[in-house]
């Protein structure tokens, strides 16, 4: 075997396994696309049991806000009542995420954004928040997000910025 020989084989065994990393990032990335798709969808469908389910058990909600952390149980109640009034149509809600840092592998992930939430009630004032956030997720039984970090308020310039 030649030195050429020896060296292309090298090379394109370094090629390929870079396309398989490339190719796992892209499924991963496809995947975590999934799963905020999924937090969309119940958001906007009031589906308060769909939306619980993307966290884990045991996550903490981080409010910069609130200069506190709990468990994500103790949010989710506090929550609860929006879903209700979304799912028997009082309330029109969305929520939409752009991600600005995207790090991950195939089993655990850091995602970083702003999230675009409105809630258009039948009666009342509308919500319309901008906010920059950080989300841990980690892979069991699907994607389940371990730590939200909400952090301060965006401005739509910023949301812009982020792009889709």
């Amino acid at each position: 075997m030649t030195r050429a020989m020896t060296i292309a084989g090298a090379l394109a065994f370094f090629l390929s396994a870079a396309f398989v990393v490339r190719a796992e990032t892209g499924s991963t990335t496809a995947e975590l696309d999934a799963f905020w798709a999924e937090v969309a969808r119940t958001v906007s469908a009031g589906d308060f049991s769909g939306y619980a389910a993307t966290y884990h058990p045991d996550a903490i909600l981080v409010s910069e806000a609130k200069s506190t952390s709990y468990p994500i149980a103790s949010a989710l109640s506090g929550w609860e009542q929006g879903f209700l009034d979304t799912r028997a149509g009082n309330v029109v809600a969305k929520v939409e995420f752009r991600f600005t840092v995207r790090l991950h592998d195939q089993t655990t992930a850091h995602e970083v954004g702003i999230f675009h939430y409105s809630a258009v009630p039948v009666e009342g004032d509308a919500t319309d928040q901008y906010v920059h956030f950080e989300a841990l997720l980690v892979k069991k039984d699907g994607w389940k997000m371990m730590m939200e970090y909400q952090q301060s308020p965006a401005t739509e310039d910023e949301w812009d910025a982020a792009g889709e």
